[in-house]
């Protein structure tokens, strides 16, 4: 039988005598779909890491193909056939897709010269492999998020894996992208290559996984074959507790409620056309959709980051013009992005920076100074409301996980106390405990009056969270449905045939 490609033996690690992992076992056989789970700061990512060579284990041993080894650098991972593929998909923006798939492949291989015909023939191959058309020619920094994670994989592909390791692979995918990819990583292992999936979706969890394995506060709390987890079993090693589902996180809305956002016949050419939305104090609408489908394009066009060319706009009775990113603030529309690395966060600032950035006017004095005392209660304040797990609010945002970044850019948004909330994909790479607050807290927000918006193809939190579910397809609102009359699987099958 052949040696595990992976085996990690008793692992620890330490940073600065905080333990992130302990005595930690795994190892992944040739051909075996691997998931690993666990809540923000669970270990994952340091596990991933020394998996990788980028860090050294405190105490523990690593081997690859049986070979045990003193020291683990990431040339001899890659060596072995291990590639890592990152939440940023770690491309080259400037760099073609050709060229970024053949680099690792380069790297690992210790080839000197640079060909491009070569370059072209395995992006080519690669791509191929995974039945994908993408153009070899075109920068990767123009792909869409779909198209940049085929890349990543392909690139892996290309450099012979052995071992891919997905860290949270679909969190920018839809529904559609998110099953072909599942498709791609089943076609891997019948041939024979095996991958780590990492992720926070149970759903994906039961579908791809042979094994699943789980961390929490560092140590490994379950290891066995996927059939054997049910979600509440899952959810219950990963946690530590019971987490209640289908349970609505919003109260109804009154009947005499105010009409907070009256959107009229919207339209931006190329984007989204005949745009109708009506959503009342305390409300919480959930718009969904394939990517394409004009969601993002519309939530962009509300925070005054592309303007529609024709329509209007009515915030609590006034008709407002929705040109620049201060108009919506100046209208009271607040929004959290998407891709909360590029345009939620300013990474270098601290925590607390970054929390109470919407808000420094309402901590600055008379003579124009802010107040350092207020500033640090705003910050912790969001800090503990949110859950966001950290010593200090001095140290980087960039040091955060990425669910604990997620809360940080709730926070900003939330501490401006927005008329309107525009929310896209709010629980992105969210472990499934803090979803649960997340979700209880946009509640207790639409109980004070806020009108929300949801943009998600996340069915179950679409449902569990929002009052009604707006389906948008070729740029338009197709059908609007009260959340009591759809079901999990009639919405599925709906935003699947969009």
């Amino acid at each position: 039988m052949a040696a595990p490609i992976v085996a990690l033996a008793d692992v620890g690690k330490d940073f600065a005598g905080v333990r992130a992992l302990h005595g930690v076992d795994l190892s992944i056989e040739p051909g075996e779909i691997c998931c690993l789970c666990g809540e923000n700061g669970s270990g994952k990512s340091t596990l991933i890491k020394i998996i990788a060579g980028v860090h050294a284990p405190t105490t523990g041993t690593v081997a690859l193909d049986g070979e045990t080894r003193d020291s683990l650098s990431s040339t001899d991972s890659l060596r072995a056939g291990v590639r890592v593929i990152y939440q940023d998909f770690s491309l080259f923006p400037n760099l073609t897709v050709a060229e970024n798939i053949a680099f690792t492949r380069e790297v690992a291989g210790r080839i000197g010269f640079v060909s491009r015909t070569r370059q072209r023939a395995a992006a080519q191959e690669a791509l191929g492999r995974m039945n994908v058309d993408v153009d070899v020619d075109r920068l990767a920094g123009e792909l869409n998020m779909v198209d940049r994670q085929l890349v990543a994989i392909a690139s892996a592909l290309a450099s012979d894996a052995r071992l891919i390791i997905m860290d949270e692979p679909t969190t920018a995918l839809s529904q559609r992208e998110v099953a072909a990819l599942l498709d791609v990583v089943k076609a891997l292992k019948a041939d024979g290559v095996s991958t780590l999936f990492v992720s926070h979706k149970l759903d994906e969890v039961a579908e791809i996984s042979d094994r699943t394995v789980v961390l929490r506060n560092g140590e490994k709390t379950a290891d066995r074959p996927a059939a054997e987890f049910d979600r509440e079993a899952l959810v219950a090693a990963m946690t530590g507790r019971t987490v209640e589902y289908g349970t609505l996180s919003v109260g109804p809305v009154a009947a005499d409620a105010p009409i907070v956002l009256d959107v009229a016949s919207l339209a931006r050419a190329g984007s989204f056309d005949g745009v109708d939305l009506t959503i009342r104090a305390g409300e919480v609408l959930g718009i969904t959709g394939l990517l394409g489908s004009g969601r993002n394009d519309l939530a962009l066009s509300l925070f005054g980051l592309l303007p529609a060319d024709s329509g209007t706009v009515t915030v609590d009775g006034r008709v407002v013009q929705l040109r620049t990113v201060q108009d919506a603030l100046d209208a009271g529309i607040g929004l959290v992005p998407e891709d909360r690395l590029t345009e939620g966060l300013f990474l270098d600032h601290s925590i607390g920076d970054n929390i109470v950035i919407r808000t420094i006017d309402k901590l600055t004095g008379a003579l124009g100074f802010t107040s350092p005392t207020k500033m640090k209660d705003a910050a912790w304040r969001w800090v503990d409301e949110l859950s966001v797990k950290t010593p200090t609010i001095s140290q980087p945002v960039s040091t955060l996980s990425g669910g604990n970044q997620q809360r940080v850019v709730l926070a900003k948004w939330l501490s401006a106390e927005p008329r309107v909330l525009i929310l896209c994909g709010p629980t992105v790479g969210v472990d499934i405990g803090s979803k649960r607050q997340i979700l209880d807290l946009l509640g207790t927000l639409a109980a004070t009056g806020m009108a929300i918006i949801v943009i998600s193809d996340d069915v179950p939190e679409l449902l569990d969270v929002c009052h009604s579910i707006a389906l948008m397809s070729e740029g338009r609102i197709e059908r609007r449905f009260d959340r009591a009359a759809i079901t999990e699987a009639e919405l599925n099958t709906l935003l699947m045939s969009a």
